[in-house]
């Protein structure tokens, strides 16, 4: 773990240290104490920016959430046949997965324990909805499989998808997050797509 240096201590740096340790601890299991020892400042410079660490942990959640709805009103997420605008949010979520790898990581984790948790995981049931409502509409098309149950498919989809925080590390040596996304793709609507 790096330890961000008193003089370069910005807000977002705290920000950036907590997701670090909350992904490495777990969220429990990380105290004010551990964060304070990571960025390398007193616990009172943490409580001077934010009340504690479920602040830190919902601007964590919420820099993963607003990525993941940005894209829901993106014009290529809004306009067109369904089965297009889904293949546009799958390869979307995958790059905002990589560019956010840590935050989404940590929005992945979240169980419901705190308030802020339990507020995370609906606003990601809500966003999993949306892409199932996507999926319909593409299957009411007739642009998907139509022997395919909807709810199963989504969770395939989004169990791929949502793998890629296990594997993918940023390193510059394997694919790029274009790659990824294009791969992704290709999987899921060349199995999803109707033949023809």
């Amino acid at each position: 773990m790096t330890t961000a240096k008193r003089d370069t201590y910005t807000p977002e740096t705290l920000l950036s240290v907590a997701v670090q340790v909350f992904n490495e601890r777990g969220y429990d299991g990380t105290s004010m104490e551990h964060l304070s020892k990571a960025a390398g400042i007193s616990k009172s410079s943490i409580y001077h920016h934010v009340t504690g660490k479920e602040e830190l942990l919902r601007r964590a959640v919420s820099r993963a959430l607003d990525g993941l709805f940005a894209i829901l009103d993106e014009e290529p997420a809004r306009v067109g046949r369904a089965a297009e605008r889904l293949e546009y949010v799958v390869r979307r979520m995958v790059e905002v997965l990589i560019a956010e790898l840590p935050y989404v990581t940590l929005l992945l984790r979240v169980r419901g324990n705190t308030g802020t948790e339990r507020w995370a995981l609906e606003r990601r049931r809500d966003f999993d909805h949306r892409v199932a409502e996507l999926l319909k509409a593409a299957a009411a098309d007739g642009d998907v499989r139509g022997d395919v149950e909807v709810r199963l498919a989504t969770r395939l989809v989004f169990g791929m998808v949502n793998s890629i925080v296990e594997w993918y590390r940023p390193d510059g040596r394997g694919m790029n997050e274009r790659e990824v996304a294009d791969t992704v793709a290709q999987l899921v609507f060349g199995g999803l797509r109707r033949p023809g």
